[in-house]
């Protein structure tokens, strides 16, 4: 029962906006036209003056430090560049004379001992 009233009551609500919005505009467009203009000019400023202020905040700025050191930490981790390479001199022996550069593993990862092997008591169904 409630729902309905409240279905109605929105749905009455819309459609005199809708009536509204285009009595406007078709008795006075060029009037209609300028209310909208200065409601998205006003709601333009309003949201540049927010983004303005919420930019300085003390989280974007450690946001900003952590993006950055992500993007390093990414560059640290990439394997080198082939242009980088061709500048060695490349000698002519065989492939197990040249050294091959070990992956080193990730210092900042650990292994946290646990309970692998135990497996829990399920009841069958």
């Amino acid at each position: 029962m409630k729902n309905r009233i409240s279905l109605f009551v929105i749905s009455g609500i819309i459609l005199l906006a809708v009536l509204g919005v285009s009595s406007s505009l078709i008795s006075n467009p060029a009037g209609f036209l300028r209310r909208i203009a200065v409601i998205l000019l006003v709601g333009a400023i309003v949201y540049f003056i927010f983004q303005r202020f919420y930019k300085a905040s003390p989280k974007k700025q450690e946001q900003r430090a952590f993006n950055r050191a992500a993007r390093k930490s990414k560059k640290r981790f990439l394997p080198n560049d082939p242009a980088k390479n061709s500048n060695r001199k490349t000698t002519t022996g065989s492939l197990t004379s040249i050294k091959r550069t070990r992956k080193k593993s990730s210092s900042h990862l650990t292994v946290i001992e646990g309970k692998k092997g135990k497996k829990k008591d399920r009841a069958s169904l």
